[in-house]
Formats: structure tokens, C-alpha cells, sequence
């Protein structure tokens, strides 16, 4: 195919899933997919998209050098457009600020026609709001308000999606989703994942275009074969990333619809991998940082004093001389010369893993890469728990906190004798893929503490964004919270990467 196939981007979040298309074959020649319109409603995801809409108006290794100064904060974003009115024009087209379901229909299909200029062979990208159909989030809408969670548009949000498909009919289009959605029920007895797959199957009961033909999607799973033609169940539709290279135990539904009338083969599986790459491999290279300190002064010497008062605490007394032994030895590497991080730092990066895909030397440093604050306490529970799972090879459950150093509200003291929210504070492992980076990382980082004791702290948004494969010279607009949330949100683009690739040979195959 000698033009890039276009790629229309709903649900888009920050881009991850348009990331991963965009750049299948942008660093060797020119991109095989070419995104026409991306479409988001969250203000500060949107800019994050402006962005990256912009950056990629450049071909590979023509990147401007404004474009690295204002990533390293020397010039204002207005200077970086004013430089290249033609570029931030183009981006801003492909870059939509709008809520698919509050805005007008009719609006979004002249906005996607306009956008797709008459073409018919382009792919559609995207996944409906996920927190309905988590897990977490049904158990706390419900018990909260559950008339409000038996009517939250989200659960409807991907109508808007068969809309989509109905109206514009792309030659494939990609799904993604939360696992939460397989046990997901629209009403006591119906399955809100199988009335959707029948849903997608043939969207609104369209007619596909020119024809009296029934508008008809066979559906396939990146992750399992249909055995003599048998319907797949709802679980072979998910796709475990750290199986596939990715550093990061994320288990998300992935469905690859094609149009009946261009389907020839089935599209291959993803192809996993013999070994899992762990998080130390891509986030053991960036700058070590200590955290902040929370309601007291924050100095590296008073943070350190925090942590070296563990020493003093009547908990650290009470715990066994074997793991007492071992923070001792953890406490004596906790040094004075570390700093927060900041909006950019200089510095030389070097993973030892997907160096090529993560760094840009033109940057010269990491972006996005620093602390929050934590009170004093959090530090000892984040402390505690980095050299528990150090010697343990698992992080702890609150059953195994010292009482003292358990959180004093009632629900830690029930969790701690319950299933429920008893690793409430949970250490990534060393040597181990992280766990999955979602959207509530940007509410705290009990869930996301560093494995390293010394720097006794939660992760950054960059070491967040490596774990989930953003290159470096991705930038998230935004205040921190703004950015751990996004990048929560989004799918890996590494992941997509492969799975443009497995498109990109269907679409080949179809001609």
C-alpha cells in the first residue's frame, strides 16, 4: 500500500493505542498507518494528543529542536507552535476535544467523514470508559449508589462505538477493554461481554454501503484460535501483556473485528515471548530519587531523618530479627544526595531493555520524572514493605504489617484480617514484570511503591509511562495527578505496536 492506512482514534485517552500504529514503520521508512482524527474528552489526555499529533507531523530524525527544548521546559508550548504554524494546524484538525455520547452525532460523522476524505480501507481504534466495567469500580458505585451505577452512561458507551461502525464501516476495527466487562451483567442473567460481541457482529443491523448485504464483522481474539469454527469464550479474548514483552502484568480484552466481505485468513496470534521482561529492566536505568515529606519540612537530611527514625519505632522492635536485621542493613544505604526529580532532568538513559524504543538522544534526559510526597508514616509502611518483598520475593499483606505500622482508620484493621484490600500497600517486585498501571495511581502510590528501600518512595510518572511503553520523548501535559491518570488509562504502546503489525498483514492479504 503506497499511502499510510488511515486510522480513526476514539475513547483515544492519551494515545496509546494510536502510538503503537502511528509508529509501525516510521523509524525505517514512512508510517504504515497514519492517524486522520483522534477523538478525546478529557481536557488535559486532548493537549497530551495535540502534541503528539504535532511531533508526529515531522518525519523520523527531522524531530525539530524546539520540540526538545520545550520538552526540557526552555520554551513555552505557544513558541513551540509559532515556530510551526503549518504542523500545529494539521495537528489540531487530527487532535478533537469531544465526549462521544454527549456530543451531537451528526457533528462526529461529518467530523469522521472529513477526516477519512473518501477512503474505505482504514481501521477504527478504541474502548469505551473502562470504570463501569472494572471490578473495583462496580463494587464501589454500587455500594455507594447503586440506582447511579444502574444508570451510568458508561455502561452504553459503546453504542457509541456501533454507531461508529455502522455509520463509517472501517475494514477492521481493534476493541479494547477491561477484563472487569466478562463478569460484568446487564441484568441478573444476560452478559453484558456476549450481548456486545453479538452487538459488534453486526453493528445496528446495518447495511454494509452499496449493497442489500447484511453489514457482518467476524470477530478474533489476538490470543486464541477457534477450534472448528467453535465460538471463542468470553476469557480467550484477553490478553495477558507480560506474555507478549510487555513489563507489566496487564490483562485486558483485545477484539479484532473484520469486515466479512475483505476477510480472507484468520490474523495471527500474537507471539509470546520465552521470558518476561521485569521492571527493573526498564525503569533501573532512570535517575534513583527520594520522595517528598508531606505537613512537616521537606529537605533531603529531614527525609532522610524520617526514614532513619524507623530505627526508634516501637513497631521495628516487634518484628523478627531476620527481617530487623534485613532494614538495618536497608536503612544504612539510605543516602542525603538524592533529589525529587523535576519536570526535566539531564541525564544519560540506557534500559536494558527496548533501548531502541524508549530513547531519543536528542532529549537528553527524562521527562515527567518526579516524587510525590508521603507523610512520615507511609514513608515506614513503604520502607517496610520494599525490604519485606526484597527478602521475601512477594510484597506483604497488611496480616503481615506490625500492628503499629498498620494505618490507623477501621478499614486497614478489618483488611488486615480480611481478603479484601490486604495488600493495600504493595511493592513492585525486582525481576518481576510490575503490576498493572491503572488510573488509580493517580490517587496515591500505596499500590506502585519503588523496590528499592533506598529511594523509599512510590513510582514517577515516567517510570509509570516506561511500564506501560511510552518512548521517552512522550510528553504528558498536565499537573502530575493530570499525568499519573492518563498514563493509567492507556493502552502500552508496544502492545499496539504488535498488534498494528498483525493488522497491517490482514489488510495486505485482503487486496
Amino acid at each position: 500500500m503506497k499511502n499510510p492506512i488511515p486510522i480513526i482514534d476514539i475513547f483515544a485517552g492519551p494515545g496509546g493505542l494510536g502510538e503503537g500504529f502511528s509508529s509501525l514503520g516510521s523509524q525505517y521508512t514512512r508510517p504504515l498507518f497514519k492517524i486522520k482524527l483522534s477523538i478525546e474528552k478529557d481536557e488535559f489526555a486532548h493537549r497530551t494528543l495535540e502534541l503528539r499529533a504535532f511531533y508526529r507531523q515531522f518525519h523520523a530524525g527531522q524531530i525539530p529542536v524546539s520540540y526538545y527544548q520545550y520538552l526540557r521546559g526552555e520554551i513555552k508550548k505557544d513558541e513551540l507552535f509559532r515556530r510551526h504554524p503549518t504542523e500545529h494546524a494539521n495537528a489540531k484538525k487530527e487532535a478533537w476535544l469531544a465526549e462521544l455520547g454527549k456530543t451531537d452525532r451528526i457533528l462526529v460523522k461529518s467530523r469522521i467523514v472529513e477526516a477519512l476524505n473518501g477512503t474505505s480501507n482504514w481501521v477504527l481504534i478504541g474502548g469505551p470508559p473502562c470504570q463501569a466495567y472494572s471490578l473495583v469500580g462496580r463494587s464501589r458505585m454500587r455500594k455507594e449508589n447503586p440506582w447511579k451505577y444502574a444508570r451510568d452512561h458508561r455502561h452504553k458507551l459503546y453504542k457509541e462505538y456501533l454507531q461508529i461502525l455502522a455509520d463509517h464501516q472501517p475494514s477492521i476495527f481493534v476493541m479494547e477493554n477491561v477484563k472487569g466487562l466478562l463478569s460484568s451483567k446487564r441484568t441478573k442473567k444476560e452478559s453484558t461481554f456476549k450481548l456486545i460481541l453479538s452487538d459488534l457482529k453486526n453493528p445496528n443491523d446495518a447495511k454494509r454501503i452499496g449493497t442489500d448485504e447484511l453489514l457482518h464483522y467476524k470477530l478474533f481474539s489476538l490470543s486464541k484460535v477457534s477450534k472448528n469454527g467453535a465460538d471463542l469464550e468470553p476469557k480467550d479474548y484477553v490478553i495477558r501483556s507480560e506474555e507478549y514483552g510487555i513489563p507489566q502484568a496487564r490483562h485486558r480484552i483485545i477484539i479484532i473485528g473484520i469486515r466479512s466481505d475483505i476477510y480472507k485468513t484468520n490474523p495471527e496470534l500474537l507471539a509470546k515471548i520465552e521470558k518476561q521482561v521485569p521492571i527493573d529492566a526498564v525503569i533501573g536505568d532512570l535517575p534513583k530519587l527520594r520522595s517528598g515529606l508531606s505537613k512537616i519540612k521537606d529537605t533531603a537530611n529531614e527525609w532522610r531523618k524520617a526514614i532513619k527514625s524507623i530505627e526508634h519505632s516501637e513497631w521495628f522492635k516487634s518484628t523478627s530479627t531476620d527481617l530487623r536485621n534485613s532494614m538495618v542493613s536497608a536503612l544504612k544505604r539510605v543516602g542525603r544526595s538524592l533529589s525529587r526529580g523535576s519536570f526535566f532532568m539531564p541525564f544519560i538513559v540506557a534500559p536494558k531493555e527496548y533501548s531502541e524504543w524508549y530513547v531519543d538522544d536528542k532529549l537528553g534526559g527524562v521527562c515527567n520524572h518526579e516524587t510525590r510526597g508521603h507523610i512520615r508514616e507511609d514513608l515506614h509502611r513503604y520502607f517496610f514493605s520494599a525490604v519485606f518483598a526484597r527478602k521475601n520475593g512477594k510484597p506483604p499483606k497488611l496480616s503481615d504489617f506490625p500492628y503499629g505500622l498498620l494505618p490507623k482508620h477501621k478499614n486497614a484493621k478489618n483488611a488486615s484480617h480480611e481478603t479484601i484490600f490486604n495488600d493495600r500497600f504493595r511493592v513492585q517486585i525486582n525481576g518481576r514484570p510490575s503490576t498493572t498501571v491503572v488510573s488509580h495511581i493517580s490517587k496515591d502510590g500505596h499500590y506502585y511503591i519503588h523496590y528499592d528501600p533506598s529511594q523509599c518512595r512510590s513510582l514517577t510518572v515516567r517510570e509509570a509511562a516506561r511500564l506501560q511503553t511510552f518512548p521517552d520523548n512522550y510528553f504528558f501535559e498536565g499537573n502530575r495527578t493530570q499525568q499519573y491518570h492518563q498514563v493509567g488509562n492507556a493502552v502500552p504502546p508496544l502492545l499496539a505496536h504488535k498488534i498494528a503489525e498483525i493488522v497491517h498483514e490482514v489488510l495486505i492479504n485482503s487486496k
